[in-house]
């Protein structure tokens, strides 16, 4: 229309009547604010957390004071072009790109993996194990047929309980240790949470 109406002199009830929309529509300006600093903050998150979703992003920015209708977010989302493309097999969210501290004392840094076995029946157990990786004291071992999110963040509440919580918590992406379980223990202790980059074990070689 605008082609319309400086090449050809048109005018705009022309011009729009020629594409078939009504002249209000055309003259329509958006009040919507840009959040341009919301905008910035949810590219830099979905950089660091290459596999979360807008409900996990969502997580995240409340973590951080950011109080943010989830509609809305999820409109942002989209319009950055921040979908997380779908992919076949297991969900797993990919290693985030900050660089993980060193740690100079107990309680900076523990460290989280499973490691599984069968009984002699053929059942299945789990192991959860938790490090310090200064110390490199062995906080808990865990074991059941099944550990979920839910009962991961127990078992931590109730080792900070004896010695404090940490700092930082480094694990690898399984879908336990992703879920909104764990991304809510995360937000409500403000811990720092760092996820190693998928099939590079040797990033959280104490556990391991």
């Amino acid at each position: 229309m605008s082609w319309a109406m400086e090449k050809k002199g048109y005018s705009q009830r022309r011009a729009c009547g020629l594409v078939g929309i009504d002249p209000r529509v055309y003259r329509y300006r958006s009040s919507r604010p840009d959040d341009a600093e919301l905008r910035g903050r949810l590219r830099e998150l979905a950089a660091e957390r290459r596999r979360f979703g807008y409900r996990r992003l969502h997580l995240l920015l409340k973590r951080e004071g950011i109080a943010v209708n989830w509609k809305k977010l999820y409109r942002l989302y989209r319009e950055e072009r921040l979908t997380v493309r779908k992919r076949g097999g297991r969900k797993r969210a990919v290693g985030t790109r900050a660089p993980m501290a060193i740690p100079q004392g107990p309680n900076q840094r523990w460290s989280l993996d499973f490691v599984s076995d069968t009984l002699i029946d053929g059942r299945r157990f789990r192991i959860l194990c938790v490090i310090d990786d200064f110390s490199r004291e062995c906080l808990a071992t865990v074991v059941d047929n099944s550990i979920s999110g839910e009962r991961v963040a127990r078992e931590l509440d109730a080792i900070a309980e004896r010695r404090g919580q940490p700092l930082m918590v480094v694990s690898d992406n399984g879908t336990e240790l992703t879920s909104k379980a764990m991304l809510k223990w995360q937000q409500d202790h403000g811990i720092d949470w760092h996820y190693i980059a998928p099939g590079k074990p040797m990033q959280t070689d104490v556990v391991e």
